[in-house]
């Protein structure tokens, strides 16, 4: 009788065991994929072999194939996470903050298995390059519907890059429904900065450590007050294009616009003074002048050129040219002889937004085939111009097939943002990229949002793109404040 139950519970505890086995194989392959595919997942953003600065807020993704649900992993040298959800990756933020530090000068890998058709399919893993270069912490942008001359709920806002923290710095619903454009920093530096404000009451805001001035920097003698502008380093000046702008609808079916100048010119402010210094070489009725940007130290100004023509009739067959003139910050005046770095006439390209980058390597500009406002040429690229050989990389891993321009540096020169429509050829996104110290980029990687279908439900364009080393010292209502109890200061046209 002994024996007769001892051998059934040694077949209980057996068949239990063989159960235990079956089940733990079920559970183990349930979250394991069925198939091997050697190929990416396709998943958006495309975060796939991209490099990131270390200090940037988690890299949230989803998948662009039709699944249920995911089992997604993120490896490093001493820990990993591992996230299962629906078709949607949100990576806890203090998990990754860990994960991104230890991983300096490394990679995290990224594992993927997706189920779909009642089957699990694991892909091929990518990795995330971390880079030791910090990038600046905030980035601003104007916020604006992608439409041609009407607009409304425009606004310029800060995003925090190192978390998901955004809020709005300027709101034209506050200042009279004004266009507000052209935000820019100076040498990265928030507690510098000037930004437009469009309307009868309205100029420039210069605003230094929160406080504002409001500046009129039209004239008599110029064409326009000033628009697109660029800080000296040492704090004094600011160079503006004047330019008459016209917008108009494109005859051409795969054409939505075209924007150019029928007049232009370059000047200096003397904000100390409040003076537009007269230049002769950067203004005149033979060449159209625009995109003025100082050199790193201060002594040199860079600007796009073109022998001016009839406009609109020459609309296609108007090029520019990077120019640099001799720049003297003690009288503000310029060199008598100008030198083309990039010349249109031998590129068969145009010129525009020259950024030099803060070691003084490089310059970054915008080229396309004619004319010299790019957000609307779908072949708008950005091109890298290195100062000391003059030589130009086409950045064939930064570019995509449609429209890349609107670029700013980091304060290190290891990163620039820009604004891209290789999404859907309509929407300007915030791309990021690194440059190491050889001049080699890497593939962008677009701004990262705590959800993940963030990009298909937002209807406005990212413009102009400027990175900043810290957050800026305003508010909306605070501009709103400066807006309506500030006079316009006159500025006098003189020549030194």
């Amino acid at each position: 009788m002994t024996d007769i139950y001892n051998r059934n519970a040694r077949i209980i505890i057996s068949t239990g065991f063989m159960i235990l086995i079956f089940l733990l194989t079920f559970c183990h392959r349930s979250t394991e994929s069925q198939i091997e595919w050697n190929k990416y997942p396709s998943i958006y953003p495309d975060y796939i072999n991209v490099k990131v600065p270390y200090n940037i807020a988690p890299l949230n993704f989803k998948m662009k194939d039709k699944c249920s649900k995911i089992d997604v992993t993120l490896s490093g040298k001493k820990s990993s996470i591992r996230i299962k959800s629906g078709y949607k990756v949100s990576i806890p933020f203090n998990k990754w903050k860990k994960l991104i530090n230890e991983q300096k000068n490394d990679s995290i890998v990224v594992s993927v298995a997706a189920f779909s058709d009642g089957k699990w399919q694991r892909y091929k893993s990518f990795s995330i390059y971390v880079s030791s270069d910090r990038i600046d912490p905030y980035l601003s942008y104007r916020l604006i519907e992608p439409g041609y001359e009407v607009y409304h709920m425009l606004s310029i806002c800060e995003r925090d890059l190192e978390s998901f923290h955004e809020r709005a710095i300027i709101d034209n619903n506050l200042v009279d429904g004004g266009c507000i454009n052209c935000h820019t920093y100076a040498q990265q530096d928030p507690s510098r900065s000037f930004f437009h404000i469009r309307n009868k009451d309205g100029g420039t805001m210069i605003q230094a450590d929160g406080k504002f001035r409001k500046i009129n920097t039209r004239t008599d003698s110029t064409i326009s007050a000033g628009v697109y502008g660029n800080w000296h380093p040492g704090g004094k000046y600011i160079a503006f294009s004047t330019n008459v702008i016209i917008p108009e609808f494109h005859s051409i079916n795969n054409m939505r616009l075209e924007v150019y100048d029928t007049i232009s010119d370059v000047v200096v402010l003397d904000i100390v003074r409040n003076e537009i210094i007269r230049n002769p070489i950067l203004s005149g009725s033979k060449e159209f002048e625009t995109f003025p940007a100082f050199s790193t130290d201060g002594k040199r100004l860079f600007f796009c050129s073109a022998k001016s023509v009839r406009m609109p009739e020459n609309y296609n067959s108007i090029r520019y040219s990077l120019c640099a003139v001799d720049f003297d910050p003690v009288s503000g005046t310029c060199g008598t002889r100008v030198d083309t770095l990039v010349s249109s006439f031998r590129t068969g390209k145009t010129v525009s937004e020259p950024k030099p980058s803060p070691d003084g390597k490089y310059i970054l500009f915008t080229s396309f085939s004619y004319g010299n406002f790019p957000v609307w040429h779908k072949e708008a690229d950005l091109h890298l111009l290195k100062l000391s050989d003059m030589s130009i990389d086409t950045l064939a891993i930064v570019n995509s097939d449609n429209s890349d321009t609107y670029h700013s540096w980091s304060s290190d020169s290891r990163w620039f943002v820009f604004a891209s429509k290789r999404d859907n050829g309509m929407y300007g996104k915030p791309y990021f990229a690194h440059i190491d110290e050889n001049g080699k980029c890497s593939k962008p990687f677009l701004l990262p949002q705590k959800n993940p279908d963030f990009y298909d439900y937002f209807m406005k364009s990212f413009n102009i793109p400027e990175l900043a080393k810290g957050p800026v010292p305003f508010n909306p209502l605070e501009v709103e404040k400066a807006f309506r109890s500030l006079k316009a200061e006159q500025v006098k046209y003189v020549a030194r």
